[in-house]
């Protein structure tokens, strides 16, 4: 039995990823390979609800190799970002902000994907909240063909200019395989500093207390 196969650290992984296939072949590939890890891993998928582009790609795979899958949707994202049956269970909440503390709050790392504004602005508020000390989770990003090359170098310049801390820079884990990074995350230990107390945090204040939004089942 290969060693990709034994039990994960994870239970549960976030992907953050794009609504959009990309114009190149290798993007739905690599959606489609990390699906497979997170089922050789026996890792659960949440992610953003969607059932098109990579979103889909992922979920249908996650789903097939029998792992549970979590889309987390804004209701008025339902009708745009669901296009025919949706995969697994579906979490309707009010809003992007009620999304990602939903998402977060379920998962126990984060990995990106390729993907355009939504998928970086997500990603780079669970890197924020880890510098924040509100998670201590491992944030990945799928470096597909060096996609995120040009992300990283801005990151390495915010060191160089004093803006992020040498520590927090070492927040972002990168690999250009969905197995290499997932061996990277599964071995991640925070070396930065929190910014305040990870115990001075309530993640359920995040999750906008008192909301009760269904989960809605495939009929």
């Amino acid at each position: 039995m290969e060693s990709n196969s034994n039990r994960s650290n994870f239970k549960k992984i976030c992907v953050f990823c794009g609504s959009n296939p990309g114009h190149r072949k290798v993007f739905s590939d690599a959606a489609i390979d990390l699906g497979i890890e997170l089922v050789n891993r026996k890792i659960d998928l949440v992610y953003g609800g969607g059932s098109v582009g990579l979103m889909g790609l992922i979920s249908q795979r996650v789903y097939k190799g029998g792992c549970h899958v979590l889309g987390v949707i804004p209701k008025a994202l339902v009708p745009v970002e669901i296009s025919g049956e949706s995969v697994g269970d579906v979490k309707i909440v009010s809003d992007m902000h009620e999304r990602k503390a939903e998402m977060a709050s379920q998962a126990d790392a984060f990995i990106a994907l390729p993907g355009g504004y939504g998928t970086m602005e997500e990603t780079l508020e669970m890197i924020t909240w880890a510098q924040l000390g509100i998670h201590k989770k491992p944030v990945g990003l799928l470096n597909v063909e060096g996609y995120y090359n040009s992300l990283l170098t801005l990151f390495d310049n915010g060191v160089e200019e004093g803006f992020i801390k040498p520590g927090a820079r070492d927040i972002v884990l990168a690999a250009p395989t969905a197995r290499e990074l997932l061996s990277k995350m599964e071995r991640y230990t925070p070396s930065h500093d929190h910014v305040a107390p990870h115990e001075s945090w309530h993640m359920e204040e995040l999750a906008y207390p008192g909301k009760q939004s269904p989960t809605h089942s495939p009929q």
